[in-house]
């Protein structure tokens, strides 16, 4: 499940907020998470470190946040929502969404689970995500704020910051309910 988004929010509250408070990388759990994924690609390259893939994500309650009229304009039962501060140079390697803060809240629910990726600010040149589709690669850029993608596990994709100011992105995770 693929499908172009948008969104209608304050976003300026995500570019503003303290990133500081956070710093991490996702390939400490997909080097073991993923390894059917990276394998069909030549394996995890040993240059991914700390020093090229830096995220700093935050994660909004619903004190903070009306996920209610998220998921109504996003057509998704919101669970979680991070926000994601990508550093110029980094990268987050190709991967799939797991749902893993959704598996384990609610273990048993088999409804679709998915997340709507949305960019925070109007595209700037080095900034891009890629995603596959029918075992096929499209390049997202270009974008405006607000725009962005609903997709599930399905799709692997990736995204990079290759420009020279940082990267913004929402990730409203839940159920899909359209």
């Amino acid at each position: 499940m693929l499908k172009a988004a948008k969104l209608d929010y304050d976003l300026q509250q995500f570019i503003d907020a303290d990133y500081s408070v956070h710093s991490g990388s996702c390939i400490s759990h997909q080097v073991h998470e993923l390894k059917d994924i990276h394998e069909q690609f030549g394996g995890f390259p040993d240059s991914y470190d700390m020093g090229n893939t830096l995220i700093r994500q935050l994660w909004w309650t619903r004190e903070q946040l009306d996920f209610e009229e998220l998921g109504a304009q996003l057509g998704i039962e919101v669970v979680t929502v991070s926000s994601i501060l990508q550093p110029p140079g980094n990268i987050i390697p190709v991967h799939r969404d797991t749902f893993f803060q959704i598996k384990r809240a609610f273990p048993d629910d088999t409804r679709q689970k998915v997340r709507a990726n949305m960019y925070l600010e109007d595209w700037h040149v080095g900034e891009y995500i890629q995603y596959q589709k029918d075992k096929e690669w499209h390049n997202s850029t270009h974008w405006k704020a607000g725009e962005g993608w609903i997709w599930d596990s399905s799709h692997l994709h990736l995204s990079a910051n290759a420009g020279m100011i940082d990267k913004y992105t929402l990730q409203v995770s839940g159920f899909y309910n359209r």
